[in-house]
């Protein structure tokens, strides 16, 4: 049974651990989202359950399952932070100048080197004082993670998603290929040639067709991917030292792109790829996400 008396004094930061342990099932994905020790999750779950008389979680292998109890509060219990947190984003508007606010902003890491200088650089003349972070981002829970404010907002490839979530496009790239300095085919890569050589895939999922791949069997077109890895530094490395294209949307090419690499034309004419700006409606008059979705215009909006 709950105890009253701790119901009154509750810590309101104890229902947040117990948000973010009910979403990722995980005590160390908790601390990581969280940005706090595995152990400050246990204590605070420890704290809530001895206010509120019931385990909450069971541990299960790696996961962290919820109880019947659990099961059945945790939703109204999110609804309400969520609602919380609408409301005090609307408490005064957002002042740039002056604001201290933390913006959370999930990208994939490949995003970065193209995206966080630039907006760096803005925010460092318009808003001082602002910091962010950039996160890693789920598809799967994208529309979650933005409802319950994991994130403000996200930036992905174009995704087939509806409302709540709304998105625009921002940034329309074309896809090049990365060879080796000295490459053979380094001054005239054909369209035969490109699609006989051996390529460097790149994808963080464990199988299916990248993105580029998708747009060639668009047109009953395959390559050779001889070897496939998360990480296109990684790729880049591997290019460096062997005959291997690697084919890459030209901002991050122009990131990766050293000495001992050459930049060269994709010799097929394939759709760009597109980054969108993803936030979810009930921020929509935020006045802070608001000027930060105005601020990501001003830099790279087509």
């Amino acid at each position: 049974m709950a105890d009253v008396h701790a119901l009154k004094k509750l810590d309101l930061n104890l229902l947040k651990v117990f948000e973010s342990l009910y979403v990722e099932q995980n005590m160390t994905r908790t601390a990581d989202a969280l940005h706090i020790t595995p152990s400050a999750v246990s204590h605070s779950i420890k704290r809530l359950r001895e206010c509120l008389g019931d385990p909450l979680f069971q541990r299960s292998n790696n996961r962290m399952l919820p109880t019947p109890a659990c099961q059945r509060m945790a939703p109204l219990i999110i609804d309400n932070l969520t609602r919380l947190r609408q409301i005090m984003q609307h408490w005064g508007e957002f002042q740039p100048l002056t604001s201290e606010h933390h913006f959370r902003i999930g990208m994939h890491y490949a995003l970065e080197p193209s995206i966080l200088p630039a907006l760096t650089e803005r925010l460092a003349l318009l808003a001082p004082k602002v910091t962010f972070s950039s996160v890693r981002v789920d598809r799967i829970t994208l529309t979650r993670d933005l409802g319950a404010g994991h994130i403000d907002l996200a930036l992905d490839v174009a995704l087939p998603i509806k409302s709540p979530v709304l998105h625009q496009k921002l940034i329309d790239d074309e896809f090049c290929v990365l060879v080796r300095k000295n490459h053979p085919l380094g001054e005239s890569l054909t369209k035969d040639a490109y699609f006989n050589a051996e390529h460097i895939g790149v994808s963080n999922r464990s199988s299916g067709a990248s993105v580029e791949d998708l747009l060639f069997q668009q047109q009953g077109l395959s390559r050779k991917v001889v070897i496939r890895c998360q990480n296109y530094c990684s790729a880049k490395g591997m290019v460096a030292c062997s005959n291997h294209l690697l084919t890459v949307p030209r901002r991050i090419a122009e990131h990766l792109k050293q000495d001992d690499v050459q930049m060269v034309s994709l010799p097929i004419n394939i759709a760009d790829i597109s980054t969108h700006l993803y936030w979810h409606k009930n921020t929509e008059q935020d006045s802070a996400l608001s000027w930060l979705r105005a601020l990501f215009d001003g830099i790279f909006i087509n």
